[in-house]
């Protein structure tokens, strides 16, 4: 479905233009929505930021989220209620979990936001973008985190997402737009033709490039 994240950031942009006359903020979450959330800023002429979510995976299947942990002043644990009632995971595993996922926030924080500060989203429209979503965990974390910074409209914006977790998810922002919302889930990976890891170098060069292309385009208006 997707030649790559780039195109698949193209894609998701040309379903986001209603809200580029909203003046909206863009908010990647690291790593694989970063490239994403590039080209949907640079569509929507939009400044791009990021939040920063780590999911805590089952022990024996770390793919499989049972909960996440949200950067912030007041860190945030979401958890996933079906997982952790089906598989019976002990509170003192996500907690310990967390701790160490928050470690690893505070190393991408540095590493990313530099010297620079974060956007302020009170009273915009903020769009919250990933590559895809399979629980929902991370991403319920995300939007959890930024209503409390008081944005005017919440959008949740993937390439794609199961429709049962989509369904799940909307009453947790405003809208949800995705390109593809399959019944046959699988695996995020399988819709993209190239889905390698990116790294931390290719985040923090779209992230500034995404801001520097903003300011050049308000400068210039």
């Amino acid at each position: 479905m997707f030649k790559n994240r780039s195109d698949a950031g193209r894609q998701l942009a040309a379903r986001l233009a209603h809200l580029k006359s909203e003046q909206p903020v863009v908010l990647a979450l690291p790593r694989g929505g970063v490239p994403v959330a590039f080209e949907v800023a640079t569509a929507l002429q939009a400044p791009l930021d990021f939040v920063l979510v780590r999911k805590i995976g089952v022990p024996w299947q770390p793919e499989l989220a049972v909960a996440a942990v949200v950067d912030g002043d007041q860190p945030q644990i979401v958890e996933n209620e079906d997982v952790m009632r089906t598989l019976t995971i002990p509170e003192d595993f996500i907690q310990e979990e967390a701790k160490r996922q928050l470690q690893e926030i505070d190393r991408r924080r540095t590493l990313y936001r530099g010297d620079r500060t974060c956007v302020d989203v009170k009273g915009c429209t903020a769009i919250v973008v990933d590559d895809g979503i399979a629980t929902g965990a991370t991403a319920r974390a995300a939007l959890r985190a930024i209503r409390r910074a008081g944005p005017k409209r919440l959008v949740l914006a993937a390439a794609v997402a199961p429709r049962t977790t989509v369904e799940i998810l909307r009453a947790e922002c405003d809208e949800i737009v995705c390109v593809a919302t399959p019944d046959d889930f699988g695996a995020i990976s399988v819709f993209y033709a190239d889905f390698h890891q990116v790294s931390d170098d290719e985040v923090v060069d779209l992230l500034r490039r995404g801001n520097v292309t903003f300011m050049e385009r308000r400068v210039k208006g």
